[in-house]
């Protein structure tokens, strides 16, 4: 979940090792025609109960909320309703597990808005966990340079601007955990992503995060057995376990 332009497409990406885009379903198994939803999608339309699947790790299937920021009021009861039945679903293949909520770090100016707000006051998603992601982190260096040479001090300094930057990104996660961690139905975690619009980056902090979140010891183990490129995190679970 989160607005448009958030990265929630990159970093399913990622976690499915692939550069291509997902193939979608209909909740009846039924194949969609991928530029027909495309088109909707420009359009601000959406279908929540759309299955994401990507054929290069078909193990997870994925829902997206598309930006429902600029929908409509029934767009949202749509979002809270599906969540609320997926979340209670006594199939394991037809319950959601965990919801990522994205939040773009490189428009600062707005990083908590309405309709964030809206969901973590009015949306319970029940023993389903909420991670809050903090996508584009990396943006964060720019901004780290300009405050350097607002300071009058050396650009060039690696150390001092990673410093920095480290400092910017600390200040703005906590600035989001005030803003939302008043909220009715807080997140989960918090968790910042950087470089993830490069080809191969480290999804091993997203997906340990989400199975620490996991309240079944069998999720867990299927959420990491399921990450079937990175054997390391595999092993580190099952010697865990």
């Amino acid at each position: 979940m989160g607005r448009a332009n958030a990265g929630k497409t990159t970093i399913l990406q990622r976690v499915c090792n692939t550069t291509d885009k997902p193939e979608i379903f209909n909740g009846k198994g039924g194949k969609v025609d991928a530029s027909v939803v495309e088109g909707s999608l420009t359009r601000g339309h959406h279908i929540i109960e759309d299955e994401l699947v990507f054929q290069s790790n078909p193990g997870f299937v994925f829902h997206d909320s598309c930006g429902f920021e600029a929908g409509s009021e029934e767009q949202f009861d749509m979002m809270k309703n599906f969540v609320r039945d997926r979340a209670k679903r006594i199939r394991l293949d037809e319950r959601i597990h965990a919801i990522w909520f994205c939040i773009p770090l490189n428009e600062s100016h707005r990083m908590v808005m309405a309709a964030e707000k809206k969901f973590f006051d009015e949306c319970d998603t029940g023993y389903v966990p909420v991670i809050l992601l903090a996508t584009k982190a990396d943006t964060l260096e720019l901004e780290a340079f300009e405050k350097l040479e607002e300071q009058g001090l050396n650009v060039d300094d690696e150390t001092g601007s990673a410093r920095l930057q480290e400092e910017i990104l600390v200040n703005n996660i906590e600035k989001i955990k005030n803003w939302l961690g008043n909220t009715r139905f807080p997140p989960h975690d918090y968790l910042p992503l950087a470089g993830m619009e490069q080809e191969g980056a480290n999804c091993v902090p997203l997906v340990t995060c989400t199975a620490n979140a996991l309240k079944e010891e069998g999720l867990q183990q299927l959420l990491i057995s399921t990450q079937q490129s990175n054997l390391e995190l595999c092993m580190e679970f099952a010697i865990m376990k």
